[in-house]
């Protein structure tokens, strides 16, 4: 992001612990820290996806998220992102 056209890209696989949790998740867990601010990625790739976050509110932020989560966990997602008011 800080380079002439530099656009942030986190990739990474949409589960953990051999597909049992979520790595997309609504809020972080106690003691976890964001490696990058929420307002400087531009995208986020997983194996069923690209979710562009760039310019988007909150909630299509969240949609977007949801729709490259693993399809397992997508229900769960909604519901917390409703929870959280974002839907």
């Amino acid at each position: 992001s800080r380079s002439p056209g530099g656009k942030p890209i986190i990739c990474m696989s949409s589960t953990s612990h051999h597909g049992t949790q979520s790595r997309i998740r609504p809020v972080l867990l106690a003691g976890e820290a964001a490696t990058i601010a929420r307002s400087e990625v531009h995208y986020v790739v997983t194996e069923y996806g690209v979710a562009q976050l760039r310019g988007k509110s909150a909630k299509e932020r969240a949609l977007a998220l949801i729709g490259i989560a693993h399809p397992a966990f997508r229900e769960e997602l909604r519901e917390a992102a409703a929870r959280m008011k974002l839907l």
